[in-house]
């Protein structure tokens, strides 16, 4: 693997996120990068892969981009090829990119490629937990949504179009997505990993909760 492809890879999302939401911004990128190295520790795969992919997977994100789905992968494809990288890595590293997120899993195969089962279990992880717990009241703020509200109740078996439409409240997104990721990981590391921070996240929601009602 080459550092200098990795290294020049790092540079341009740094450049391309500069400024951006700071729940997707760049130090999300690189802690979905150290946990994707973390993960990948323990198992057969092909490491520039899983690096490469932790890197760009959110170079375009399309909540960002008017919902555009295919921007991140034109953006991807012209930087790689640009650094001369072969079609044997820039296929599946397209592959990982379109298939992440957590709207598009009914879409996916069955079996995943471990690239992407341990790309996508290091970008859940950074969903949950106190970063997660952080991430998702940012975004939240950055939208202005509705921290909470007790008649507004949560929308569960959301379609991919129903989700990407959802402006619900804050509290609502942790039963809507952020609780469901714990069962969703795909290796045994980041099944280990996932289980602390939707512990934390219990606790949270507890305590919430009782300071809301003034208990």
């Amino acid at each position: 693997m080459s550092q200098n492809l990795i290294q020049n890879t790092v540079a341009f999302v740094k450049e391309k996120l500069e400024g951006a939401e700071a729940g997707h911004d760049w130090f999300h990128i690189e802690r979905v990068w150290k946990l994707s190295q973390k993960i990948a520790a323990a198992e057969t795969c092909n490491l520039e892969v899983v690096e490469l992919s932790a890197l760009l997977h959110d170079i375009a994100d399309p909540k960002f981009h008017d919902g555009d789905e295919t921007l991140a992968l034109k953006i991807s494809r012209e930087f790689l090829e640009g650094q001369n990288v072969s079609a044997e890595i820039i296929e599946p590293v397209l592959f990982i990119i379109k298939n992440i997120s957590f709207k598009n899993r009914e879409e996916m195969p069955d079996i995943l490629p471990v690239e992407l089962q341990i790309v996508q279990d290091a970008d859940r992880i950074d969903a949950i937990g106190a970063i997660g717990i952080a991430r998702t009241f940012n975004y939240g703020g950055f939208k202005n949504n509705i921290m909470y509200h007790p008649d507004i109740h949560p929308k569960l078996d959301m379609t991919k179009e129903d989700y990407k439409k959802s402006n619900g409240t804050t509290i609502n997104h942790f039963y809507e997505k952020l609780l469901l990721l714990k069962d969703l990981m795909n290796t045994g590391t980041g099944k280990k990993i996932a289980e602390e921070r939707h512990d934390f996240m219990l606790n949270f929601l507890e305590q919430f909760y009782r300071e809301w009602n003034v208990d």
